[in-house]
């Protein structure tokens, strides 16, 4: 098998995530709910793993970075807690499900939204910026990279606007989480979500979010928190303020044992990696007959994805016969993207997305684009019996 998904789900992750989960089954038991050994056990190996995470990205308080269960309610909290009715939010075609369907929620309930196009490449001109501001512009909402594309954005370029005309800037990091370096106050960043499973090399059902000090977030939730018992109102204090309810502890435990590989290998050098593999992917493809390649693939920073198309070939289609006669795995489809589907013409076809992990080798590389070639020329040949 020649694991080519990372973008949806790690699966290739480092035994130190393994180590850790197995550790914690035996020796953690519930965070803050009592003071015997297992619980607090288990509160020393979560505030452990937050300082990992704000180290990893640049946070100067461990106890702002929140456990979610995903990126998707670490952005739900973020929205739903800053945007109110009458507010104006500015984000782009580029964006997942997990921006566009909270702020179309918001949206019905009366907020404002301007959705910034973007090109045939699939890049947004974040100069347009000023054009779409208006007095009641509360936030820019923006995925740090596309995970159709891989295109990446100019966090600070889009910083220097927010903070000039005294806007919030919510990151969703899915994409760029421990496959980008990412710096919360380099970058200007006051919310930064993100989740554990992708380039973080977690556990499923972990993720989070990182704020920036003074900002405050309503809870999306409320409940059992381990202090405060007696308050008919949930605790203002961070983490616990965002954090209701049992966290999965297990998990944090892998991600934590992932942190530790991360942290030690280095954000930079597994980029790197990552980076060399996809650009040898698209090199090995871009010039195959019928195949059309989506994305900036010259941009200078990119996340590791190359997505493509075989001729008219249903992108689903393509996928299947990747795995059935390669087995190598790939995702097509619509990716939670709409909008950048729309933009790029393939709604109908979807789309054959590649992408690449520190793990992977060259020699896996090299055999994925003989599989496209052998499928581009079987679509080539195809086409000339037809036309003969």
């Amino acid at each position: 098998m020649i694991y080519l998904d990372s973008a949806a789900t790690a699966f290739h992750r480092p035994p130190q995530v393994e180590q850790a989960i197995c550790r914690a089954l035996h020796t953690i038991g519930n965070a803050g709910r009592g003071a015997h050994a297992p619980t607090l056990v288990a509160s020393r190996m979560i505030y452990e793993t937050r300082e990992k995470l704000a180290v990893l990205f640049g946070v100067s308080d461990p106890a702002r970075v929140i456990f979610t269960a995903n990126v998707t309610q670490a952005l739900n909290t973020a929205i739903e807690g800053l945007i109110r009715p009458g507010d104006h939010v500015i984000t782009t075609v580029c964006e997942h499900n997990s921006v566009l369907r909270p702020l179309y929620r918001k949206e019905a309930s009366g907020t404002a939204l301007t959705i910034l196009p973007a090109d045939e490449l699939g890049r947004v001109d974040f100069g347009t910026l000023n054009t779409a501001l208006r007095p009641n512009t509360r936030a820019v909402v923006v995925g740090h990279a596309s995970n159709l594309t891989g295109n990446v954005v100019d966090l600070e370029a889009i910083a220097s606007f927010t903070q000039s005309h005294g806007l919030l800037l919510i990151v969703d990091a899915a994409q760029t989480g421990g496959t980008i370096p990412i710096s919360m106050e380099r970058s200007g960043i006051d919310v930064l979500c993100f989740t554990g499973h992708k380039g973080l090399m977690g556990p499923q059902g972990t993720g989070g979010m990182c704020l920036r000090p003074g900002l405050v977030i309503p809870p999306l939730t409320v409940g059992g928190s381990g202090i405060h018992s007696f308050s008919r109102t949930h605790p203002s204090v961070l983490p616990e303020a965002l954090e209701a309810g049992t966290l999965n502890g297990h998990g944090i435990a892998g991600l934590g044992g992932a942190l530790d590989y991360i942290l030690e290998t280095g954000v930079d050098s597994i980029h790197r990696i990552e980076d060399h593999l996809a650009r040898q992917f698209a090199a090995g493809v871009r010039e195959l007959p019928g195949v059309t390649l989506y994305g900036d693939l010259e941009a200078p920073v990119r996340a590791p994805i190359v997505t493509l198309n075989i001729g008219s070939a249903d992108a689903a289609e393509v996928s299947d016969r990747l795995w059935e006669e390669a087995g190598i795995c790939v995702r097509a489809g619509a990716h939670c993207a709409p909008l950048m589907h729309q933009t790029l013409g393939t709604a109908e076809q979807g789309a054959v997305r590649f992408s690449f992990s520190c793990f992977n080798t060259e020699e896996e590389i090299d055999l994925a684009i003989q599989a496209v070639s052998d499928m581009a020329s079987e679509n080539c040949d195809g086409l000339s019996e037809q036309i003969r």
